[in-house]
């Protein structure tokens, strides 16, 4: 009777989950002559917090059917990134995923970065940036405000229009168990069960792309782990499981490079591949719905033509086709973020008046998860008229009052703090034309200490008179050293900071006050604060711990 019981129960498990089956994923015939290359990207391996070791992630990429992965373990980008290289058949390339005070940041084709990549966002994108790298801003919908990336004046490359670790956050209990009954079914489906469409993400996409080029991509943002502090947490203890699968997360976030081939040379194919992302020459696909899925999108005005991630110059009318997807598929075309066009099928046509415009292509499945539905194939934009943008140059009020703090005197004023297991020094030393002071710091002890040697000056009475600060300085290596206000507001210390690049170049430095950024205390801005010190700081945001080094300073004012 017993047993009887049993298998009534079994069957019924097994007939519940069938009922719950996510839809299998639909096999398509892949497209005549040479195929764009699929891989994906942002995967993390042992190297950080990710559960399987490089060569894994090639078994389940070469699983998946994909030709290349981007690795973007966390990191503060002082590690060489590997060599390119084959595995299995799959291209790897090695990149880094660098948090900052805002969110995290992706950095692609990044050589090693003289000092720890970290801080405030903008620090980060400027030193990226500086050294000839590609920067996405990471999972900018996640549910979590330590992840999620919020400061889009900074200039950005790319963005992850979706992202698997935001997904999933936003699910309901029900949908997750849902998944994880017909998870052993159906592994990669069940993963894309929990997709759905990022209207917050593409909104902010299409407002961006509306002034400048901004690459969009698909971050699997795998991990293959699941930990105790909750379902899906990809996070830090032993007590964690191998799941979902790196194989069965890779194909809901495919990414397609139109126009690229790959000639097995891992140094030329990786700087393909990088060169393709860069220029926008992407198509994301979510293949554990349908695949492989193919998107084009081509612009022409007068004799010329572009497609998806280029510039379009006016030459008259503008004709859009979009070609790709499936005869079940419905195509849409979306101009400056508002669809203007949709067809059923694999084809649409639309032309346009010549004038200044985004436009981009998606492809969506009847059927597909997700409220609202998760796009099944999505284009890069092509740009039509837009302008050349260059860096716009600094604004600054002009100079009315100055306050001298120091320029060719004596070092009475100047002290050193520091934390006990550090050193430091200050002199004054000759210069041309006068003198200069030299600060000298050696970062050591553990990292739970915060080690840190400071350069302290008293600032007057008159500073709330003042707007900026202003001085000249030097490294003797590439650095970042924390400049900081410090004072008391109703007797609680508050700190306020501002980091700034050195090398070995003199370089005059202005910091408008409005511009630091709060670093201890509670207040909301600097006003009120009864300032007393004017702080140079090395610490371990951007010093790694047994560091030495020297720095000058000159020419310190207040001014306004």
């Amino acid at each position: 009777m017993l047993g009887r019981l049993t298998l009534a129960a079994a069957a019924a498990a097994a007939v519940s989950v069938v009922a719950v089956l996510p839809p299998a994923r639909r096999v398509l015939e892949a497209p005549a002559g040479m195929p764009a290359p699929r891989g994906v990207m942002h995967v993390h391996t042992v190297r950080s917090d990710g559960s399987g070791s490089v060569e894994a992630v090639a078994r389940a990429a070469r699983q998946a059917n994909l030709d290349f992965v981007v690795l973007t373990d966390h990191g503060d980008g002082m590690r060489p990134s590997d060599a390119p290289r084959y595995v299995e058949g799959v291209l790897l390339i090695d990149a880094v995923e660098i948090s900052t005070d805002q969110g995290h940041v992706v950095a692609l084709g990044l050589p090693p970065a003289p000092y720890p990549l970290g801080g405030e966002a903008r620090d980060v994108v400027q030193d990226v940036r500086r050294l000839g790298a590609f920067t996405i801003a990471a999972h900018p919908e996640s549910a979590k405000a330590d992840l999620r990336w919020d400061d889009w004046d900074l200039p950005v490359d790319g963005l992850e229009w979706l992202n698997g670790d935001s997904q999933w956050r936003d699910e309901s209990w029900r949908a997750m168990l849902s998944a994880l009954l017909t998870y052993p079914a159906r592994p990669a489906e069940s993963v894309a069960r929990l997709l759905d469409r990022p209207e917050d993400a593409l909104r902010r996409w299409d407002g961006l792309t509306r002034t400048r080029q901004v690459v969009g991509v698909a971050g699997a943002d795998a991990h293959a782990r699941l930990g105790p502090r909750g379902v899906g947490e990809p996070f830090d203890s032993a007590l964690t499981l191998p799941f979902p699968s790196y194989a069965s997360v890779f194909p809901a976030f495919v990414t397609t490079l139109p126009g690229v081939t790959l000639t097995l040379d891992p140094v030329v194919d990786a700087q393909a591949v990088l060169a393709a992302i860069a220029a926008g020459h992407v198509v994301s696909a979510v293949d554990a719905l349908a695949g492989p899925g193919v998107l084009e999108l081509q612009v022409a005005s007068g004799e010329h033509v572009a497609a998806g991630g280029d510039v379009l110059p006016l030459g008259g009318p503008v004709s859009i086709t979009v070609r790709g997807g499936a005869p079940e598929a419905t195509l849409v075309l979306v101009r400056d973020g508002d669809t203007v066009s949709t067809a059923q099928g694999t084809s649409l046509t639309y032309t346009a008046e010549g004038v200044r415009a985004v436009y981009r292509a998606e492809a969506r499945l009847p059927g597909a998860p997700g409220e609202p539905p998760v796009p099944w194939l999505v284009s890069n934009p092509v740009y039509v008229g837009l302008p050349e943008v260059g860096v716009a140059p600094q604004q600054t009020s002009p100079i009315t009052e100055s306050l001298t703090l120091f320029a060719d005197e004596g070092v009475v004023d100047w002290r050193v703090e520091r934390r006990a297991s550090a050193e430091g020094a200050v002199d004054v030393v000759a210069d041309v034309g006068g003198t200069e002071v030299l600060f000298r710091y050696a970062l050591s002890g553990r990292e739970s200490e915060g080690p840190y040697v400071a350069l302290v000056l008293p600032t007057p009475a008159r500073l709330p008179e003042f707007d900026r600060l202003r001085f000249s300085a030097r490294a003797d290596k590439p650095m970042r050293v924390s400049v900081q206000l410090r004072g008391l507001r109703d007797g609680v210390e508050e700190r306020w900071n501002r980091s700034v690049y050195l090398d070995e170049m003199p370089v005059d430095v202005v910091i408008p006050f409005e511009g630091l950024t709060r670093v201890a205390g509670s207040g909301d801005e600097l006003s009120g604060v009864d300032v007393s010190s004017l702080m140079l700081v090395v610490d371990t945001v951007n010093t790694r711990i047994g560091s030495a080094g020297r720095v000058w300073v000159d020419d310190v004012a207040l001014v306004r």
